[in-house]
């Protein structure tokens, strides 16, 4: 009976914390999920700003205004100068790291033309669909390390299913502060299919005490 209250309880508490802070950060960016090579290469974008040391919703800003200059395809990327990519990020205030990252997106650029033709599907199939394969390819692309290869896997896993569960340590920091389990097998459970969501409202979590005292003490 213990253990059944307890996972009701759970349950409960993932719901509100979906309820409250379930939007992914690609939604955030505008990004429509979908297996196609423009919202694939978005999510790239959005994963190299935001594994650098910078707030989240500052790289969400940086990667709309990159989209909206022209950046929401390789080409579009490789065809904008530096400094419209500079220009770009600035007004996204993502000053800090803007000329360095301006340089990386557009050698990425380079690289998922010249090597997966534009299409990072291509990048799943060299990878025959394993998650260690495709994170070990993404770290590849430059500005792209072992933190933002999990965060595009995070965001990816419910376009690319083969890569679930992804719950990575951030995630499971979240989980364990509003006292749901860290296995990622049981919060794939607790999710009811709204894996990346479920992900990124626990990163969230993560980041936020207020968001997690709310939802653990509701």
């Amino acid at each position: 009976m213990t253990a059944t209250i307890a996972r009701t309880e759970q349950h409960r508490r993932a719901q509100r914390l979906l309820s409250e802070a379930g939007d992914t950060y690609a939604a955030d960016a505008g990004i429509k999920p979908a297996d196609k090579p423009a919202p694939l290469w978005q999510l790239l974008v959005l994963s190299n700003l935001v594994s650098t040391r910078i707030k989240a919703a500052v790289a969400v800003a940086g990667a709309r205004k990159l989209f909206a200059a022209g950046g929401r395809t390789p080409h579009g990327m490789a065809e904008l100068t530096w400094q419209q990519r500079v220009d770009a990020l600035g007004r996204g205030h993502y000053v800090r790291y803007d000329e360095g990252t301006a340089t990386r997106l557009g050698e990425c650029a380079d690289l998922a033309r010249d090597r997966y033709h534009g299409d990072l599907r291509n990048l799943a199939r060299e990878a025959d669909e394993q998650r260690d394969r495709v994170e070990d390819l993404l770290t590849e692309f430059p500005g792209i390390g072992p933190t933002g290869a999990r965060i595009f896997c995070r965001e990816a896993q419910d376009v690319w299913p083969f890569l679930r569960p992804v719950f990575d340590k951030k995630a499971q920091e979240g989980a364990a502060r509003i006292g749901l389990p860290t296995a990622p097998e049981r919060l794939a459970e607790l999710a009811d299919g709204d894996l990346a969501p479920f992900a990124a409202a626990l990163v969230r979590a993560a980041l936020d005490r207020d968001l997690a005292e709310r939802v653990a003490g509701s």
